[in-house]
């Protein structure tokens, strides 16, 4: 019965559709109250519903809604909700005199169609919700978790949390528990007492980074560039007209360590002296020289500004005034192998009584201690190296050309350990603190012949120390050990040589120096003729840099003539007659700009311009006035005679009186 009941309202719905006449809204109340009765109606048969429930089902359809929809809503919403529409007809039927819903169903949440709100008749409908687009900003990095081995195993059911299958592989925290705790023997190692007993030793720790100095920038000076032999006669490189890239390299970086200073130092101010830089590269103190500790700083001259070298003996107090007059007996020492001596005095400056001695300064020397004994090979160990024989019998002719000026001013050297030789050169040496024991031992009055004999023993204990590479030489009480050695480096001539320096004098004669330069006369010649050598060298090198300052003097007369305010009461001097076009060639050389208005930074225009116009070229070019109403073709030729006229005129006397 149902349902055919269903079918007659399909067919009553098809023809309600099809027909044109449209109901009144009284008409339709009216069918719309009917309908909710016989939804109560199917309620009640479905089971017991309490009034609260049927009350409920009342809210669900509310009436007073479709009594305010207007005909021409209803019009557009026909399709939605007709009259005729078919009843709901569950999709099974219930059992008669058995009911679905339990009793328990009365305390349950009221029913509320999802997206219905109140006054609203029809539910509308949910749009879709859209796939979120993809941005790769919000995915989130893998950032891998600290592996813990103590952690219990994850199962293979997949019932273990995501956390414990996380680890880091660069996290060496529980890998080092498993390293055992103790060393196994290096073999190649030489010394392994100083290696500790932990893993971490294995590895070198790295030490804070320590931002380096600002050294020059060399490489922006050296002409660097490819070399050509297939060149004519009277072609040139252009490495030809500078000095070679090592000598300009090295002289720079005299100059750098000349003007070097120590920032926040806490070093004194003396009397004449200030700006001090310690030149001491160990900060042991060693008193076995002078029989006090010595440090060395270098420091600028308050009279001249010159840099020189300051000599410091810490603790020592001055008991005769005459000792340190005897500095003045050095002064006439005049010597290339000699560093000079200017002065000394005492100060208490550094907090105690100290000896101060001021000799001309050498940047970057070294002793040969530094030159000689410090070779060490990558374990750390010090190298013994031979010598050669040539550099020792240089080494030989310096000092005994220093000596034989030293004794010919009535002096004796005394000092002549390695620590207090200097090299300031390649293959170049001077004796340096030669004053110092004159003024310590003052009081230890000795003969003079005495210590200039003592000289020559010295002499021969530092030639020995330098060819033996052994330091003990110098104070050892036997040194025949050492003189054999001699034999299997080096030759006959030379161990002799070491040999004669190192017996003494039979009394009542005495050794000299001539008598040493008259044996050695051979190699005394060789020395010379490398010093001629290498002062050629330097000669012609200074040769290529005579010419170097053109283009600095043509830049000077060009800054003196331009945009000069007044000059013999005429304010538009610089802008008249020829030195106009000096402006013009001005604006020409550093202010040329490109089709977008930006300066254009050619230094190779700038310098190949300069070079035209001192060497006077007859090529022509076009110079236009800032205003562009004026336009010069003039050569350089031309513009060298305005710029020479310009500085004529400037350097004549001046009319006025």
């Amino acid at each position: 019965m149902r349902k055919s009941t269903g079918n007659k309202e399909n067919k009553k719905d098809t023809s309600a559709e099809a027909s044109p006449k449209r109901k009144t809204p009284e008409s339709l109340v009216k069918a719309i109250a009917k309908k909710i009765k016989t939804e109560k109606s199917l309620a009640k048969q479905l089971g017991d519903i309490t009034p609260a429930q049927v009350k409920r089902i009342e809210e669900a359809f509310p009436v007073p809604r479709l009594l305010t929809v207007g005909v021409t809503d209803f019009h557009i919403r026909k399709k939605t909700l007709n009259v005729d529409s078919p009843s709901f007809t569950p999709a099974t039927l219930p059992v008669p005199g058995k009911t679905t819903i339990s009793s328990q169903a009365a305390s349950a949440a009221p029913f509320t169609p999802r997206g219905l709100t109140s006054g609203t008749a029809t539910p509308n409908t949910q749009p879709e919700p859209q796939a979120p687009a993809f941005n790769p900003a919000q995915i989130r990095e893998f950032t891998p978790q600290a592996y813990e081995p103590a952690e219990s195993v994850p199962q293979t059911d997949g019932t273990a949390s995501d956390h414990h299958l996380s680890y880091d592989p660069f996290q060496m925290s529980a890998v080092a528990q498993a390293v055992p705790t103790t060393t196994q023997y290096n073999p190649y190692l030489e010394d392994t007492s100083n290696i500790s007993n932990n893993a971490a030793a294995w590895i070198q720790s790295q030490t804070a980074f320590i931002a380096p100095g600002q050294p020059l920038q060399y490489h922006l000076y050296a002409p660097i560039g490819p070399h050509r032999e297939d060149l004519l006669a009277y072609q040139r490189h252009a490495h030809d007209f500078f000095m070679p890239e090592a000598l300009r390299e090295e002289l720079q970086k005299k100059a750098e360590a000349t003007f070097q200073v120590m920032p926040n130092s806490q070093l004194p101010t003396l009397d004449n002296y200030h700006t001090l830089v310690a030149l001491d590269t160990s900060h042991r103190k060693s008193a076995a020289v002078f029989s006090y500790p010595s440090w060395v700083y270098k420091a600028t001259s308050i009279k001249n500004g010159h840099m020189y070298t300051l000599r410091r003996l810490e603790g020592y107090r001055l008991t005769n005034e005459r000792a340190i007059r005897s500095v003045k007996d050095w002064r006439r020492v005049n010597c290339g192998g000699v560093v000079s001596v200017i002065d000394a005095f005492t100060t208490r400056a550094f907090g105690d009584s100290s000896l101060i001695f001021v000799t001309n300064y050498h940047p970057l020397s070294k002793t040969l201690v530094e030159h000689h004994f410090t070779s060490t090979n990558r374990y750390g160990n010090r190298v013994s190296q031979a010598v050669p024989e040539p550099v020792l019998w240089s080494y030989v002719v310096q000092i005994a050309s220093a000596i034989k000026a030293v004794h010919a001013a009535s002096l004796a050297v005394r000092c002549m350990d390695p620590s207090k030789v200097i090299l300031t050169d390649k293959g170049r040496i001077r004796l340096n603190a030669c004053a110092v024991l004159d003024v310590v031992k003052f009081d230890a009055q000795r003969p003079l012949a005495e210590l200039q004999q003592e000289d020559f023993i010295h002499f021969g204990k530092l030639i020995l120390s330098i060819a033996t590479n052994n330091l003990a030489v110098m104070t050892s009480p036997t040194l025949l050990g050492f003189v054999d050695q001699l034999s299997r480096t080096y030759t006959a001539e030379f161990r002799d040589t070491v040999v004669w320096l190192l017996t003494p004098a039979q009394t009542p004669g005495i050794k000299t120096v001539g008598e040493l330069l008259s044996g050695i006369s051979t190699h005394v010649v060789d020395v010379f003729d490398n010093s001629l050598h290498a002062n050629d060298t330097l000669y012609s090198e200074l040769n290529r840099e005579v010419e170097n300052g053109r283009i600095a003097r043509l830049l000077m007369k060009l800054g003196t003539i331009n945009e000069r305010p007044e000059y013999e009461g005429n304010p538009q001097w610089s802008e008249q007659d020829g030195r106009y076009v000096i402006k013009m060639f001005r604006d020409f050389l550093f202010h040329q700009v490109d089709a977008e208005g930006k300066p254009v930074i050619d230094m190779g225009h700038i310098i190949s311009c300069l070079n035209k116009v001192d060497a006077g070229s007859q090529e022509k070019i076009t110079l236009t006035a800032r205003d562009d109403q004026n336009i010069f073709v003039v050569s350089y030729n031309e513009i060298k005679k305005q710029v020479n006229a310009a500085w004529a005129e400037l350097q004549k006397p001046s009319m006025r009186r």
